[in-house]
Protein backbone atom coordinates (compact mmCIF):
# COMPACT_ATOMS: atom_id res chain seq x y z
CA UNK A 1 0.00 0.00 0.00
CA UNK A 2 1.51 3.10 -1.10
CA UNK A 3 1.13 6.57 1.40
CA UNK A 4 -1.42 7.33 -1.10
CA UNK A 5 -3.30 4.54 -0.90
CA UNK A 6 -2.98 4.76 3.16
CA UNK A 7 -3.31 8.73 3.39
CA UNK A 8 -7.21 8.06 1.22
CA UNK A 9 -7.99 4.83 3.56
CA UNK A 10 -7.47 7.34 6.25
CA UNK A 11 -10.42 9.86 4.67
CA UNK A 12 -13.73 9.11 6.12
CA UNK A 13 -16.25 8.91 2.99
CA UNK A 14 -18.07 12.08 2.36
CA UNK A 15 -21.60 11.43 3.42
CA UNK A 16 -22.39 14.13 1.14
CA UNK A 17 -21.58 11.82 -2.32
CA UNK A 18 -24.80 9.82 -1.68
CA UNK A 19 -28.04 11.17 -3.45
CA UNK A 20 -30.47 9.92 -0.28
CA UNK A 21 -30.35 12.90 1.97
CA UNK A 22 -32.09 16.30 1.51
CA UNK A 23 -29.68 18.25 -0.56
CA UNK A 24 -30.36 18.77 -4.23
CA UNK A 25 -27.58 17.54 -5.95
CA UNK A 26 -26.19 21.04 -6.99
CA UNK A 27 -25.55 22.06 -3.23
CA UNK A 28 -24.36 18.22 -2.75
CA UNK A 29 -21.71 18.91 -4.95
CA UNK A 30 -21.44 22.26 -3.53
CA UNK A 31 -20.28 21.03 -0.49
CA UNK A 32 -18.30 17.84 -2.23
CA UNK A 33 -16.02 21.18 -4.20
CA UNK A 34 -15.70 22.79 -0.70
CA UNK A 35 -14.26 19.88 1.25
CA UNK A 36 -11.89 19.05 -2.22
CA UNK A 37 -10.73 22.54 -2.13
CA UNK A 38 -10.03 22.61 1.75
CA UNK A 39 -7.91 19.64 1.14
CA UNK A 40 -6.24 21.43 -1.71
CA UNK A 41 -5.21 24.96 0.36
CA UNK A 42 -4.31 22.40 3.31
CA UNK A 43 -1.84 20.76 1.47
CA UNK A 44 -0.36 23.90 -0.62
CA UNK A 45 0.19 25.69 2.53
CA UNK A 46 3.39 23.56 3.45
CA UNK A 47 4.52 22.99 -0.25
CA UNK A 48 3.71 26.80 -0.86
CA UNK A 49 5.66 27.91 2.28
CA UNK A 50 8.58 25.21 1.29
CA UNK A 51 9.05 26.69 -2.30
CA UNK A 52 7.81 30.02 -2.52
CA UNK A 53 8.32 31.05 1.26
CA UNK A 54 4.99 32.92 1.18
CA UNK A 55 2.12 32.17 2.55
CA UNK A 56 -0.85 30.68 1.08
CA UNK A 57 -2.81 34.45 0.82
CA UNK A 58 0.48 35.76 -1.17
CA UNK A 59 0.47 32.79 -2.99
CA UNK A 60 -2.97 33.28 -4.66
CA UNK A 61 -2.12 37.07 -5.21
CA UNK A 62 1.08 35.70 -7.16
CA UNK A 63 -1.43 33.27 -9.03
CA UNK A 64 -4.15 35.75 -9.62
CA UNK A 65 -1.13 38.25 -11.25
CA UNK A 66 0.60 35.31 -13.31
CA UNK A 67 -2.87 35.19 -15.62
CA UNK A 68 -2.86 38.99 -16.14
CA UNK A 69 -1.12 41.17 -18.63
CA UNK A 70 2.54 42.21 -17.83
CA UNK A 71 0.73 45.99 -17.10
CA UNK A 72 -0.97 43.67 -13.49
CA UNK A 73 -3.61 44.60 -11.91
CA UNK A 74 -4.71 47.48 -9.39
CA UNK A 75 -5.05 47.02 -5.91
CA UNK A 76 -9.00 47.19 -5.78
CA UNK A 77 -9.16 44.34 -8.05
CA UNK A 78 -6.83 41.84 -6.73
CA UNK A 79 -9.30 42.50 -3.54
CA UNK A 80 -12.25 41.88 -5.31
CA UNK A 81 -11.15 39.31 -7.21
CA UNK A 82 -10.09 37.25 -4.11
CA UNK A 83 -12.60 38.48 -1.83
CA UNK A 84 -10.10 39.98 0.64
CA UNK A 85 -10.49 43.37 2.43
CA UNK A 86 -7.57 45.88 1.39
CA UNK A 87 -6.59 46.75 4.15
CA UNK A 88 -5.08 43.07 4.27
CA UNK A 89 -4.14 43.33 0.92
CA UNK A 90 -2.44 46.29 1.42
CA UNK A 91 -0.30 44.06 4.46
CA UNK A 92 -0.05 41.36 1.68
CA UNK A 93 1.18 43.69 -1.07
CA UNK A 94 4.23 45.00 0.81
CA UNK A 95 5.47 41.42 2.03
CA UNK A 96 5.65 40.53 -1.31
CA UNK A 97 7.20 43.46 -2.67
CA UNK A 98 9.51 42.94 0.05
CA UNK A 99 10.66 39.52 -1.70
CA UNK A 100 11.19 41.48 -4.73
CA UNK A 101 8.09 39.31 -6.20
CA UNK A 102 5.62 42.17 -6.94
CA UNK A 103 6.08 45.90 -7.59
CA UNK A 104 3.84 48.85 -7.43
CA UNK A 105 3.04 52.02 -8.79
CA UNK A 106 0.56 54.86 -9.35
CA UNK A 107 -2.04 54.47 -12.04
CA UNK A 108 -1.68 57.34 -14.65
CA UNK A 109 -4.03 59.75 -14.02
CA UNK A 110 -5.53 58.69 -10.86
CA UNK A 111 -3.47 59.42 -7.44
CA UNK A 112 -5.41 56.99 -5.64
CA UNK A 113 -4.72 54.26 -7.90
CA UNK A 114 -2.31 51.56 -6.87
CA UNK A 115 -0.96 49.12 -10.16
CA UNK A 116 0.57 45.74 -9.19
CA UNK A 117 2.39 43.59 -11.19
CA UNK A 118 4.32 40.36 -10.82
CA UNK A 119 8.20 40.83 -11.33
CA UNK A 120 10.74 38.75 -13.56
CA UNK A 121 11.64 36.79 -10.55
CA UNK A 122 8.39 36.26 -9.25
CA UNK A 123 7.77 34.72 -13.17
CA UNK A 124 10.87 32.53 -12.85
CA UNK A 125 10.14 31.52 -9.47
CA UNK A 126 6.49 30.59 -10.72
CA UNK A 127 7.72 28.99 -13.68
CA UNK A 128 10.15 26.66 -11.50
CA UNK A 129 7.50 25.53 -9.04
CA UNK A 130 4.56 25.53 -11.06
CA UNK A 131 5.17 21.31 -11.81
CA UNK A 132 5.45 20.43 -8.18
CA UNK A 133 2.50 22.68 -7.19
CA UNK A 134 -0.02 21.40 -10.06
CA UNK A 135 1.51 18.37 -9.18
CA UNK A 136 0.30 18.53 -5.36
CA UNK A 137 -3.10 19.90 -6.52
CA UNK A 138 -3.80 16.73 -8.13
CA UNK A 139 -2.12 14.63 -5.66
CA UNK A 140 -5.15 16.25 -2.84
CA UNK A 141 -7.80 16.36 -5.15
CA UNK A 142 -6.88 12.36 -5.62
CA UNK A 143 -6.92 11.85 -2.37
CA UNK A 144 -10.38 13.49 -1.80
CA UNK A 145 -12.41 12.44 -4.16
CA UNK A 146 -13.59 9.16 -4.65
CA UNK A 147 -15.71 7.87 -7.25
CA UNK A 148 -19.00 9.28 -5.21
CA UNK A 149 -17.71 12.51 -4.78
CA UNK A 150 -16.82 12.81 -9.21
CA UNK A 151 -20.30 11.86 -9.61
CA UNK A 152 -21.27 14.38 -6.91
CA UNK A 153 -19.10 16.99 -8.80
CA UNK A 154 -20.92 16.02 -12.13
CA UNK A 155 -24.20 17.27 -10.46
CA UNK A 156 -22.71 20.24 -10.74
CA UNK A 157 -20.99 20.54 -13.90
CA UNK A 158 -22.91 18.20 -15.76
CA UNK A 159 -20.05 18.35 -18.87
CA UNK A 160 -17.10 17.67 -16.49
CA UNK A 161 -17.10 13.82 -17.19
CA UNK A 162 -17.11 14.14 -20.98
CA UNK A 163 -15.00 16.92 -20.97
CA UNK A 164 -17.03 18.89 -23.41
CA UNK A 165 -17.94 21.95 -22.64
Amino acid sequence: MSASDAHTADQPSCPLAHGDGLLPDELRAWMVLLAATGAVEQRLRSVVKETLDVSHDEFLILCLLAEQPRTGLRMTQVADLLGRPKTRLTYQIACLQRAGLVSRSSVCGDKRGVQVTLTDKARDLLRETSALLAGTVRQALADSMGPEQRAAMCSLVPDLETGTR
